[in-house]
């Protein structure tokens, strides 16, 4: 019997393998074979955890605004960039800006420090900055570790498969970007499969194609297929990933599908990719120095473009081997850099991109687990506003888990739940209960417990907290086998959400005549 026979008979209700009324079938009940109903953006009631005082803060800002004015920025194959720089006046010599002391955050001014990230189904937009923390599943790796635990290349049906699971993730609150590279299909063509494949099988918030600005447009076309003209030019629908090229560069690529996001008003987020020692200093502040740098240039950049324009203040952050150059992930190092980072944006009055559940283990172990986690528990404390990478990762980033997705996802219900902080209402303090059961005795029974067990505790639906006699009943399941007999089930048990046939027909016929108007490419 397969585990996906197993995690359908559980869901049913039916006894398999002697499990009666185990702790599987338990998990089982809890998710009724599918997802739970989706849950809000997070709203953070908790504090945010700082690393640097003012007098930290005020040197670092001194520092970039040094680098901006003394090294510069190179804006690079963009001719209209550098004119507008110019005109903006900075001193551009060749591909190099040069920005006078104040000038980025002039006109950063005009940013929005919060908006509004609209989904197809209003009843999943989200908001972005202030209080708000918002997930997003890993963005683009080549390679999968299958549901069979082999690694190879992505395939447009994974990327399928992955929005489906973060549009059934409850605490997922965006299906993401590009979740995996599906190799299948030519470089020049796969953008048009992947917006589409977040439109149609999702209806929660996605993120838009930057690989080149040709494919930036593609993805503003098709979101005015769903949303209208007018909408997508006055409301944010899309979240866009420019990295700079550190250290100090922004390419043509990169240039090119800004200008063409925040010209339709769409929402950048600017974030140096970071690996320290390699592309930034090996220390917190001269890393945190560049990136700042960095964000003052790429981010002003979108009000050049178009006043009013979203931005975020993003930022990639991790430390490398100093022995094999390889990058590490989970370490002190790369949290006090988005710890920073994050008091940095909030400064600047700008949403904050970091983190996520990162690792550079090759399989979903433990190794993975306290990596993601140290990363994880970061980015919320931070109060990051929006996170890419929060489920999915592994290898550093070159691959894309079905299981490792589902452990995480299961760990954003537990950030979800931190983020409340403490209920300081009637019932939660618990007068009630304290004097009945007075000194001695136990809560179990008690009319308070009785009335709110069911939701008192975050209960997991991966977890195995039974006794090993139980566990040993059940097959002596590892979470990783749990993790995949729950994919198996929700992509079994998904149901497409609704999406009007002449907005879907739209669509398919812009496709169909985009790809037939060039020849494959698959460099």
């Amino acid at each position: 019997m397969t585990e996906l026979t197993d995690q359908t008979e559980e869901t049913g209700g039916r006894r398999t393998r002697g499990e009666g009324r185990g702790a599987a079938a338990r998990r089982a009940s809890r998710t009724g074979g599918g997802a739970a109903p989706s849950l809000p953006y997070i709203t953070r009631k908790i504090r945010e955890y700082e690393v640097l005082d003012e007098e930290g803060l005020s040197l670092i800002e001194a520092n970039a605004d040094l680098i901006l004015e003394e090294i510069g920025i190179e804006f690079r194959e963009d001719a209209e960039a550098l004119a507008l720089w110019k005109e903006a006046g900075a001193d551009v010599r060749g591909e190099r800006v040069h920005f006078p002391k104040g000038l980025c955050r002039e006109i950063l001014k005009t940013a929005p420090s919060n908006f509004t990230w609209h989904a197809r189904n209003p009843e999943r937009s989200v908001h972005i900055g202030g209080k708000a923390t918002v997930f997003a599943p890993v963005y683009g790796p080549p390679f999968v570790r299958d549901l069979e635990g082999k690694r190879r290349y992505a395939t447009i049906e994974d990327f399928r498969n992955f929005v489906k699971l973060a549009y059934m993730a409850p605490s997922m609150h965006s299906s993401g970007g590009t979740v995996c590279e599906p190799v299948d299909i030519p470089v020049n063509k796969r953008h048009l499969d992947m917006v589409y494949s977040h439109i149609k099988y999702s209806d929660k918030p996605f993120m838009g194609s930057v690989t080149a600005p040709e494919r930036a447009e593609d993805t503003i076309a098709m979101a005015k297929l769903v949303f209208g003209d007018d909408f997508v030019e006055n409301n944010c629908v899309t979240l866009n990933l420019i990295n700079a090229n550190s250290p100090m560069v922004f390419d043509e690529t990169m240039v090119g599908a800004l200008k063409v996001y925040a010209r339709h008003n769409q929402a950048c987020v600017i974030s140096p990719f970071i690996l320290s020692g390699a592309m930034s200093p090996v220390t917190v502040a001269g890393t945190l120095t560049q990136i700042l740098a960095e964000v003052l240039a790429g981010a002003s950049f979108t009000q050049l473009i178009r006043k009013g324009a979203p931005v975020l203040f993003g930022t990639f952050a991790a430390s490398i081997s100093m022995q094999s150059g390889a990058p590490t992930f989970g370490t002190p190092e790369p949290s006090l850099v988005s710890y920073g980072a994050a008091q940095l944006a909030r400064r600047l009055g700008l949403p904050f991109r970091t983190g996520g559940s990162l690792c550079g283990s090759k399989v979903p172990d433990a190794q993975a687990a306290h990596e993601s986690a140290n990363t994880l528990n970061m980015t919320l404390l931070a109060g990051t506003n929006f996170v890419l990478h929060a489920a999915g990762w592994l290898e550093g980033g070159l691959v894309s888990s079905y299981e490792k997705f589902m452990i995480d996802q299961d760990q954003l219900g537990m950030m979800q739940k931190m983020a409340e902080g403490v209920d300081l209402s009637e019932s939660a303090q618990a007068l009630d209960a304290i004097r009945e059961v007075g000194p001695g005795s136990h809560y179990l029974g008690c009319a308070h417990t009785q009335a709110n067990f069911q939701t008192a505790f975050y209960r997991s639906a991966l977890a195995d907290n039974n006794s090993f006699e139980q566990w040993e009943i059940e097959g002596e399941k590892r979470v990783e086998q749990r993790a995949n007999a729950l994919a198996r089930s929700w992509l079994e048990h998904y149901e497409r959400p609704p999406l009007d046939p002449a907005i879907d027909a739209a669509l398919l016929d812009y496709i169909a005549k985009k790809k037939d108007s060039m020849p494959d490419a698959f460099t």
